[in-house]
């Protein structure tokens, strides 16, 4: 019963934080939405931080599948040459999460926004997911026969924030359409 609890008070705060922020999100809001109670609530964590940080993992192992599952679903569908096809299809699982109902922009560049110490638990965590899609995305490189993959791998990265922060603040859906475009070009001019 307890796993069950725990596992359902992240649900509801991952849900809530990601919908509200953090900050704005107080523990009374997220016990009247479980339906948990407050001695419940702190047998599990010992502060709103502790939730915090364990629905940044939680959503951390979730983002990290959503990719995995898109990109290898999506690779096949590209028509730029085949070793470019795996990035392309990043870009184009970014344009459709960009477009689903529940898009609030990037819950981690939204959280180290909020909680910007870099010595946090929860600027730790946003740094962690940072560094796993960067390296993610250098193992897409692998096959592009690139130079230098862990600079372009960082420099992708960076476009797809940009087109993530462009999609959520300017309701933009064709960011990532637009950052796919100047990857391209980036991989182009980088040489094989």
């Amino acid at each position: 019963m307890t796993s069950i609890k725990r596992k359902h008070l992240v649900n509801t705060a991952q849900q809530l934080f990601y919908q509200f922020g953090l900050n704005a999100t107080g523990i009374d809001y997220i016990l009247a939405e479980s339906g948990v109670a407050k001695k419940t609530l702190y047998n599990h964590f010992r502060s709103k931080e502790e939730l915090i940080v364990a629905t940044l993992k939680k959503r951390d192992a979730e983002f990290m599948a959503m990719l995995n599952e898109s990109v290898s679903r999506l690779t096949n569908q590209q028509t730029c040459q085949p070793h470019f096809k795996p990035i392309m299809a990043l870009f184009d699982a970014i344009a459709q999460w960009v477009v689903s109902d529940n898009f609030n922009g990037c819950m981690f560049i939204n959280a180290s926004a909020e909680y910007s110490d870099p010595d946090s638990a929860i600027n730790a965590i946003c740094r962690h997911h940072k560094i796993q899609v960067i390296n993610y995305i250098e193992e897409l490189l692998t096959e592009s026969k690139q130079k230098n993959t862990s600079i372009l791998a960082k420099q992708i990265a960076i476009l797809i924030d940009g087109a993530i922060v462009n999609a959520h603040t300017c309701r933009d859906t064709n960011a990532p359409q637009h950052a796919k475009t100047v990857a391209l070009i980036l991989l182009d001019t980088t040489g094989c």
